[in-house]
């Protein structure tokens, strides 16, 4: 295994950090006051003026579409970077040191995901309609899958039916956790039901193309996480209600949801725990800087042994987060997502828990001020704690790698190859 990054990465990670010191650290205020601002005027809901600004700077600056890889592309018929899972991952690092910068270079989820599977499954008729508009940044999207009334973390579970009446399929169920639902600029859903329940029990789910106008799609209300809405993209409760779409939005056939969802998280996973990576570096730099300012009994914060053993645990469990999920990346590339499947599952219970405790020490350093508005902690560790139940709950991940270590001396590990594909 060769971690090296490639000369492609390094010019792109050279840009990238460029962007980030001009554009994206110096907007962290203005974003937070235009936030308040539209609140304040009851335009909560509305897209900020602030990342639309920068997008077109990302654009001319050659940093758009990063995460697109080179055989999807050629797939859709439309151009990304062109990187490999291993290439991406350092760059999906330095965008994630910013919880919404990612979406100023067009790589933030689920449009990533989303974007993926349309171009890998999606007709051509799908594409040009959705993807065209989705890589070029002028609409958004969703992924409804999760349900409130069933685990989710088994997604055989998921109740919503879609049913085929004549030409088009009808869509009835209960979702929630859908994040960017709540998004006027949201105008397509890819969702997760049943068609047909006496199937295989792998074989129940299909993944349907939803335009979000499609009557009978009701949004109920947007969920907070530890306070936080996340407006203007959101999480929400919302019901598809005899929503009805045209036989042609089926995406791959009956029956392949799963296939497409094995095909959809891989990748994504990777996003997430590299974007998880920089925002523990970015709080391990902060807790350096606010230690080494405070003094504590005569001493800076710095100085006490419990700040510098906090610190050097932290530096050890980012590097060795980094490199699991860098080899995770690079399985990936060479074997495909089938055999990387236990490196996938590691880095997600790994990378979450390791950024929520990087946070949190971050967080202490800080004292009071490290639970406020004042600092971007309180709202990283929102985030990062989301994540893990995003994707699968540690408790699927951990259960699916402890059952491929025992099939290396039985055959109970054939039983968690299921678990691969379950997400919330």
């Amino acid at each position: 295994m060769d971690f090296e990054y490639s000369p492609k990465t390094r010019e792109l990670q050279a840009k990238l950090l460029k962007f980030m010191d001009d554009h994206i650290y110096p907007n962290e205020k203005a974003y937070h006051e235009e936030l308040k601002a539209n609140t304040e005027a009851g335009r909560r809901w509305t897209a900020l003026k602030v990342i639309e600004d920068l997008k077109p700077k990302a654009h001319a600056a050659g940093l758009w579409n990063l995460f697109l890889p080179k055989d999807t592309a050629e797939a859709s018929g439309y151009q990304g970077a062109g990187l490999t899972n291993q290439e991406y991952a350092p760059l999906a690092e330095i965008m994630g040191r910013v919880q919404w910068a990612s979406e100023v270079f067009n790589c933030s989820a689920p449009d990533t995901g989303n974007m993926e599977t349309i171009a890998r499954y999606g007709s051509d008729e799908i594409r040009a309609r959705w993807l065209k508009p989705l890589l070029e940044g002028r609409i958004r999207s969703a992924f409804a899958m999760t349900e409130p009334e069933v685990a989710s973390s088994d997604a055989t579970n998921i109740s919503t039916r879609i049913e085929r009446q004549g030409d088009d399929y009808v869509i009835n169920g209960h979702k929630w956790w859908i994040s960017g639902a709540a998004d006027p600029r949201c105008k397509v859903f890819i969702t997760m039901g049943k068609t047909d329940p006496d199937a295989p029990r792998h074989s129940q789910q299909s993944m349907i193309v939803v335009p979000a106008d499609t009557p009978g799609i009701r949004i109920v209300r947007p969920l907070n996480v530890f306070g936080y809405d996340d407006a203007p993209h959101g999480h929400v409760e919302m019901y598809f209600e005899n929503v009805r779409v045209p036989a042609g939005n089926m995406l791959l056939g009956e029956g392949r949801g799963f296939e497409i969802a094995q095909g959809r998280l891989g990748p994504g996973r990777i996003h997430h725990c590299m974007r998880l990576i920089g925002l523990a570096e970015r709080a391990l730099e902060l807790m350096c800087r606010r230690s080494l300012s405070r003094v504590a009994f005569g001493k800076s914060v710095a100085q006490q042994t419990v700040t510098q053993e906090r610190i050097a645990e932290a530096r050890c469990r980012i590097d060795m987060a980094r490199l699991l999920t860098l080899k995770a990346a690079w399985l990936m590339d060479m074997a495909g997502n089938k055999v990387a499947k236990t490196e996938i599952a590691m880095i997600k219970v790994v990378a979450p828990n390791m950024a929520c405790q990087v946070i949190d020490w971050a967080m202490q350093a800080h004292g009071g001020g490290g639970v406020s508005d004042d600092f971007p902690l309180a709202y990283a560790y929102a985030g990062a704690r989301t994540l893990r139940f995003a994707d699968g709950p540690d408790e699927v991940h951990r259960n699916s790698i402890a059952k491929w270590e025992l099939g290396k001396y039985g055959s109970y590990g054939r039983d968690a190859d299921a678990a691969v594909t379950r997400g919330s």
